[in-house]
C-alpha cells in the first residue's frame, strides 16, 4: 500500500483531486485496459507463465503467454494444451489482488458503465453488473467458427475444464494444481478438440484479432447499452476514468474519452497508469492523471 508520507507532494495533491472528483461524482465511464489486470496480478510472463508453462517454453522457446497464443504449434492436440491452461487461468480463476474488488465498492453505488478492451472477465468476477459492461474485444469464455459460418458464440467453461484435467491438473479457485506424479502432458485427447456444431470447422477463440471476429447478439446488445449511456450524460457531468489504457487500440478508449471530455465542459477525464498517464492540452485542466499502480493508487482513499 502507498503510504501518503512517502508520495511526492505534487503526487498528493493529485490524488487529494482524484478521489475529491470521484467521490463527488454521480456518474463515471470507465475505460479499462490490459493494466488494470496486470495490476491485480494477471502477470502473462515471470513467475506465473513459468509455474503453469515451463513445459512449453522449453519445448517451443517462447517467454510468456501471450507470445504462446501465436505459437504455430504442430498439432491442434498440443495447441488446445496450451489454450485450455492460459484460458483457465486467465479466465475462470480469480486475480491474485482484489484491485477489481475494490475498483467495484467505489463505483457500486454510482450509475456506472464499463467499456474495456480486456477479454478476462475480471468484472464481472468482482460482482460488477454484466448489463453495465461492453467487452468490445471479445471473451477468453467464448468460442466462435474459425470460418466463421455464423454468428454466435459458444461457452467453453465445461470443456475447458475437461482439457486440464487431461493433462493431469487440477483446477482450483486461484489456479491450477500441478500434477501430483511426472510432468503434465502437453497434448489433449483428439475427442476434445472443439469444432464447429454446424460446418465442423475447428473452433477458435472470440478474440479479435482479424476479419473473422464474430460480433453476436450480446455484443450488439452490449454496444447499445454504452451508446445509450454515452448519449444519457453527453452533457451532463460525469468522470471518464481511464484505467491502464496503453496504445495498442487507443481509439477503443483513450482518444474516446479525450473526445467526450473536450466535448462535454461538465465532464472531468481521470487517468491512472503505469508511464502512459497524460492527457491533451485541450482539456488538461479537466484532466488528473496519476502516473503509478493502480491497486496502489485505488488503495490511497
Amino acid at each position: 500500500m502507498l503510504k501518503t508520507k512517502q508520495i511526492p507532494h505534487k503526487t498528493q495533491t493529485k490524488l487529494h483531486a482524484f478521489w475529491q472528483a470521484l467521490g463527488q461524482a454521480d456518474a463515471v465511464l470507465i475505460g479499462a485496459g490490459a493494466g488494470l489486470s496486470t495490476s491485480a496480478g494477471f502477470a502473462y510472463s515471470g513467475p506465473r507463465f513459468r509455474r503453469y508453462f515451463a513445459d512449453f517454453e522449453d519445448k517451443y522457446g517462447f517467454h510468456d503467454m501471450y507470445s504462446g497464443g501465436f505459437y504455430p504449434f504442430p498439432t491442434p492436440e498440443e495447441q488446445w494444451a496450451y489454450w485450455s491452461r492460459f484460458i483457465y487461468l486467465n479466465r475462470y480463476c480469480a486475480p491474485p489482488k482484489p484491485v477489481y474488488d475494490r475498483l467495484y465498492a467505489l463505483v457500486k453505488d454510482k450509475d456506472y458503465f464499463v467499456l474495456t478492451t480486456n477479454v478476462d472477465h475480471c468484472f464481472q468476477k468482482a460482482g460488477f453488473d454484466k448489463r453495465r459492461l461492453f467487452y468490445t474485444q471479445g471473451d477468453y469464455g467464448l468460442w466462435q467458427c474459425s470460418k466463421p459460418c455464423h454468428d454466435a458464440t459458444y461457452d467453453n467453461a465445461a470443456m475447458i475444464r475437461q482439457m486440464v484435467e487431461a493433462q493431469g491438473f487440477v483446477p482450483g479457485e486461484t489456479g491450477l494444481l500441478l500434477p501430483a506424479q511426472g510432468a503434465p502432458s502437453m497434448r489433449v485427447p483428439t475427442g476434445l478438440i472443439p469444432r464447429c456444431p454446424r460446418c465442423g470447422a475447428p473452433m477458435a477463440m472470440n478474440l479479435r484479432a482479424d476479419d473473422t471476429f464474430v460480433q453476436d447478439v450480446g455484443w450488439y446488445a452490449a454496444a447499445e447499452r454504452y451508446t445509450d449511456f454515452v448519449r444519457r450524460h453527453k452533457d451532463a457531468p460525469i468522470i471518464y476514468l481511464e484505467l491502464g489504457v496503453g496504445m495498442n487500440t487507443p481509439g477503443i478508449v483513450k482518444y474516446n474519452f479525450w473526445n467526450q471530455t473536450a466535448q462535454n465542459p461538465a465532464a472531468r477525464y481521470l487517468c491512472v497508469n503505469q508511464g502512459q498517464a497524460y492527457a491533451p492540452r485541450e482539456i488538461a485542466g479537466r484532466a488528473i492523471c496519476i502516473e503509478g499502480d493502480i491497486g496502489a493508487v485505488l488503495e490511497t482513499d
